[in-house]
């Protein structure tokens, strides 16, 4: 059930007017009815209040209840642990409830909100709504019932079901969603962490693209910024995020590129190291398109049917957005033509990372969450 907050601000006036609560009568046995007065603790700051207003606020109680005192856990990244519940009118959805012990803290929470919050597209994953109730701080989503990409991709057993086909579309689906954020929104978006674990699928393996914490908003014209805080993912950061703290939308680019060859190949960039000359996946890539053995990194467990040129084709795209120099990746709109074969290709360059080892993180193909581990590295001037 819906209905309008009555709860006013300093000076009397309504500061929910307009707004929808999402609510349900909460009963438990031997327990008061939980109330959520803190939840207005949300309005303390100005920033974030028209963005948190312009979404669904989720009683704590609602909550609670939709997932039956959070007993159905779906996984956990570095915002925390992640929920599976089903709201009163039957909807299906996922909660990621911020840790106490999470690297990631409120700034992202509000960063993800004010971004989720300008955005809708049917290749970014939707948000429900928000619930803060005392340091309790959470957000709701669409339920993705086959989790994420990471989960299939990586593991021998499930990708079995992902065919060409399916692949292909999963490659197109997060090149429109890119592109959406890039350059087709009301805001102009980099998203920083684009990554196989942070690609979500729905029952039909459409893509959608997850995970905005770490995202930031540029405007119209803005080329590229600078950061001493650098937030990623080992085998996804693009060179001069890692190395200079430089980031525009050719390095969502790069990470996108990665995420092509892995999907591909069925191999993880960050774990993938050819012994014999050192390589990751990006450097192993290469030198099999310039031997002209590229069949050699095409997944054997993806069967035999697909069209030879069109994995070609993906591979080719792969490089390219891994080049070394941003200038040298193309952008969202000439690669989704480039993945359709409407414009010709130009041969890739050396790819970026090609000699020396990726640092290897402990991974966890089993892992279903929504993100996996997180870099962060300050920049300080000496």
């Amino acid at each position: 059930m819906s209905v309008l907050s009555a709860a006013t601000g300093p000076d009397g006036s309504s500061l929910l007017q307009g707004v929808r609560r999402i609510r349900k009568p909460f009963h438990t046995a031997g327990k008061a009815r939980l109330t959520s007065a803190a939840d207005d603790n949300i309005y303390e700051e100005d920033s974030v209040k028209r963005s948190i207003l312009s979404s669904p606020l989720v009683e704590f109680s609602t909550v609670y209840s939709a997932t039956n005192n959070f007993s159905d856990k779906l996984g956990e990244g570095g915002f925390g642990p992640v929920y599976k519940g089903i709201l009163p009118d039957g909807q299906e959805i996922a909660i990621k409830r911020l840790s106490k012990s999470s690297s990631q803290g409120s700034e992202e929470f509000k960063n993800e909100v004010m971004v989720l919050s300008k955005l809708q597209h049917r290749n970014l994953v939707r948000l429900f709504g928000c619930c803060i109730h005392g340091e309790e701080k959470m957000m709701l989503y669409e339920y993705m019932p086959n989790k994420s990409l990471d989960s299939f991709i990586f593991n021998e057993s499930k990708r079995l079901v992902l065919g060409w086909k399916l692949r292909y579309k999963i490659i197109q689906g997060i090149g429109r969603g890119l592109l959406y954020l890039h350059q087709d929104s009301r805001l102009k978006i980099i998203h920083r962490d684009l990554k196989a674990s942070n690609i979500l699928l729905d029952d039909d393996f459409n893509p959608k693209i997850s995970d905005f914490g770490m995202a930031r908003i540029f405007g119209e014209h803005q080329l590229q910024d600078l950061t001493r805080r650098i937030v990623g993912t080992y085998g996804y950061i693009s060179p001069e995020y890692a190395m200079e703290g430089k980031y525009s939308e050719k390095s969502d680019v790069f990470s996108f590129g990665v995420l092509i060859l892995e999907i591909v190949s069925g191999r993880r960039n960050s774990s993938f190291i050819d012994e014999e000359w050192s390589m990751n996946l990006l450097g192993y890539a290469w030198t099999l398109w310039k031997e002209g053995s590229v069949s050699e990194l095409i997944d054997p467990l993806m069967g035999t049917t697909y069209t030879y040129d069109e994995v070609c084709r993906c591979i080719q795209v792969g490089l390219l957005c891994v080049q070394e120099l941003p200038a040298e990746r193309p952008t969202m709109s000439l690669v989704l033509r480039m993945l359709s074969g409407d414009v010709t290709i130009p041969s890739p360059k050396q790819a970026a990372f090609f000699a020396g080892r990726v640092p290897h993180l402990p991974v966890d193909d089993n892992y279903s969450g929504s993100a996996n581990q997180l870099t962060y590295t300050d920049l300080q001037g000496r």
